[in-house]
């Protein structure tokens, strides 16, 4: 029995889909106790998406750590935490015309989430917050009770209250365009929902199963809120920081959420970090109000400074980015052609897309199929029925390829094709 076996809690996940014992990692590959490799398909479940230890991110890092820089801070002010600002408003901010104030919250998303919630009830002076069918914002009670996922809901032990779900994009069918079913409940003062403070959405739903929004569907999701007097919060922490192409998921569809939710790949190196960019009239907040030991981590700081300046000064990497997104996404549909007769399909957008099966059992049958092959690939969705390629963005060409290959395989034999044949496809 091993230390792990003796010690660590039930409630671990992860492990028991990959058990074995990693110790080393660099770009999109991780190296076990044995020395077997592993291609990296999950990113940290998208905490990583400059991949394990970027020579760049880790050169700044021990330069500062060997500098005797400040470590833990509280909320003060350090150089670190100044270089972070004025590199996110140089980088990312004022080249989208975006003017937003900065909130550092505790160390993950689902704090970054709670506070979000928080302020928008102050502001607003109301209790309720719409949500959407399938979104995952954390598991904390606040972040849970956004949160669609039962599995996760089932755990809190006490009751879930001051959240309505309503229908995400396509949820009803190509046929019902659900913000206007959202526009129809909130001018019904008789439909049983209470005018919200917020509305609370994920332009692309990672752990509900790669729903992209529809940018169309997303300005008018903008438009309804500003027409009942809502707050829109866009939860940015896993779509975020380019995996979609873009910087911000939303970016695209051309709205300007009245706050933002960050955190995973925030810091750029598998860092805790978490922040909510609020529009400058809604920070509200007495001092001290929202607050956390851990709300300013200077080693993040540093990592996510470096990975501003060397990957966001200009459009190189997001062109990169989204030229890898196309090759994934073709071979997806090529996959999902040739081997799925009909009932697998793509779905996702950027770097943030997968296969849907038609159960939970067949996707884990591919996941577990892809370990044996050294890939390291998860599901999600209501039924973990999608395999969900969350890659590094700096992954090479050919690594993608050749991860590819194994899902290729994995998914012909969970669907009873011939395996021979489609190695010789590969090849």
């Amino acid at each position: 029995m091993t230390v792990f076996d003796r010690l660590e809690s039930e409630v671990q996940s992860y492990a028991r889909s990959f058990p074995v014992t990693f110790e080393k990692a660099e770009g999109a590959w991780l190296t076990d106790e044995n020395g077997n490799r592993y291609l990296d398909f999950l990113a940290g479940a998208g905490s990583l998406n400059y991949g394990h230890n970027h020579p760049v991110l880790q050169e700044k890092l021990i330069d500062y750590i060997k500098s005797n820089g400040i470590t833990h801070g509280l909320d003060m002010h350090t150089k670190a935490k100044e270089a972070f600002l004025t590199a996110l408003e140089d980088k990312i901010l004022k080249p989208r015309d975006m003017d937003y104030k900065v909130q550092f919250t505790g160390p993950t998303g689902t704090n970054a989430v709670e506070a979000a919630l928080k302020l928008a009830r102050r502001v607003k002076g109301r209790e309720t917050v719409i949500s959407f069918t399938n979104g995952f914002h954390g598991c904390t009670l606040g972040a849970l009770a956004i949160t669609g996922n039962e599995h996760h809901r089932g755990a809190a032990g006490v009751s879930l209250d001051n959240a309505v779900a309503v229908p995400f994009d396509g949820y009803m069918g190509d046929s019902v365009d659900t913000v206007d079913y959202l526009d129809r409940v909130l001018s019904d003062n008789s439909s049983g929902v209470s005018l919200p403070a917020a509305v609370i959405v994920e332009a692309v739903q990672g752990e509900g199963g790669l729903n992209a929004a529809d940018f169309g569907w997303l300005k008018k999701l903008e438009q309804t809120c500003r027409k009942h007097d809502i707050l829109l919060i866009v939860d940015d922490i896993q779509a975020g920081c380019g995996r979609t192409g873009t910087f911000f998921s939303f970016e695209p569809a051309g709205i300007k959420p009245d706050m933002i939710t960050l955190s995973k790949s925030l810091s750029a190196y598998g860092l805790p970090f978490a922040v909510v960019l609020m529009k400058p009239e809604f920070d509200v907040w007495h001092p001290g109000e929202h607050n956390g030991t851990f709300r300013g981590n200077n080693h993040a700081f540093v990592t996510a400074t470096a990975a501003l300046d060397h990957f966001w000064s200009d459009d190189k990497f997001a062109s990169e980015v989204s030229d890898k997104a196309e090759f994934l996404g073709k071979r997806l549909e090529e996959i999902a052609e040739r081997y799925g007769d009909g009932k697998i399909y793509r779905k996702g957008r950027g770097l943030m897309q997968g296969i849907c099966f038609e159960s939970g059992e067949l996707a884990s049958k591919v996941t577990k199929e892809c370990f044996k092959h050294n890939l390291i690939i998860e599901t999600s969705g209501p039924e973990d029925e999608v395999v969900k390629c969350l890659v590094p963005l700096i992954i090479s060409k050919q690594d993608l390829g050749h991860g590819l290959d194994i899902l290729e395989l994995a998914t012909a034999k969970a669907m009873g094709k011939d395996v021979v044949a489609v190695k010789a496809a590969a090849e």
